[in-house]
């Protein structure tokens, strides 16, 4: 079967931008394992990075982007780190290569305080920062 381009004049390509997703993304199931809030911020943050997947969108604009609440955003980046497709350090993102296989099993979403103060990278880096601007 032929693959030529039903709009040749319209062939996309990655001139000035880095966004990036490989075929196995579809192929070998990793879609089908990301909920629509998810799929929603996963390609928000491939389109958001740069070379190296790399993006420092803070929750506020990524949730006014998306139109979700800062808790959806909340569960759909836990879920994302959980399936092992991103990484966050409290301030930037990172898009990872995709894992050997789609990660099935979710972690328990961070819902409590507590969850967050013991868990979550950004809550963690507020506090640190708090602390030390307290003992200066």
């Amino acid at each position: 079967m032929a693959r030529t381009p039903i709009r040749p004049d319209r062939v996309r390509s990655t001139r000035g931008g880095f966004a990036y997703l490989p075929n196995r993304f579809l192929h070998d199931g990793y879609f089908t394992t990301l909920s629509d809030g998810e799929r929603s911020l996963y390609l928000f943050l491939v389109l958001a990075g740069d070379r190296n997947g790399v993006s420092y969108y803070g929750h506020e604009s990524i949730c006014a982007t998306l139109g979700v609440t800062r808790e959806a955003y909340l569960h759909q980046r836990s879920a994302l780190i959980a399936k092992d497709l991103i990484a966050f350090d409290g301030q930037r993102f990172q898009v990872l290569s995709l894992p050997a296989e789609p990660v099935m099993a979710l972690a328990r979403p961070l819902s409590t305080e507590e969850d967050f103060e013991r868990e979550d990278p950004a809550t963690i880096r507020q506090m640190i920062e708090a602390e030390l601007g307290r003992r200066r």
